[in-house]
């Protein structure tokens, strides 16, 4: 395993203390490294509404692609419970940007998972533009 991935998945266990769940208490990280290897984080953020919480996956693509990004290698996931992986919605919303990209895994650091986004959400779709 790269590791690059190593560090990208402790940059995600350091940052899900700054999760706000007061409903699930079950915190997420998120980092997810672009191409040029620029790094964003992201945290589950619940809300009252249900509807409107945000996971961590979401939470730094958006940081990402606010700032201009749109090429990603891969995103690593931490969570207060063991190992996570991403929800349907959270497949579905990476893959808009990258069908290929490395989602790494694991309940700690030395039992990381690497998997193509690709393996998770089979026959994923993205509308055609211009």
């Amino acid at each position: 395993m790269k590791g690059e991935y190593k560090d990208l998945y402790r940059k995600a266990d350091a940052v899900k203390k700054n999760a706000y769940t007061p409903f699930s208490h079950f915190q997420v990280g998120a980092a997810l490294l672009a191409k040029d290897g620029t790094v964003f984080t992201g945290v589950n953020i619940e809300n009252s509404s249900y509807g409107a919480t945000i996971c961590a996956e979401r939470t730094a693509f958006v940081k990402a692609i606010s700032e201009g990004y749109r090429d990603f290698q891969a995103i690593a996931i931490s969570s207060s419970g063991g190992e996570a992986l991403p929800c349907g919605i959270c497949r579905q919303f990476m893959y808009e940007f990258s069908p290929e990209l490395d989602v790494i895994t694991g309940k700690d650091e030395n039992s990381l998972r690497v998997q193509p986004l690709s393996r998770l959400l089979p026959e994923g779709f993205r509308l055609e533009t211009e």
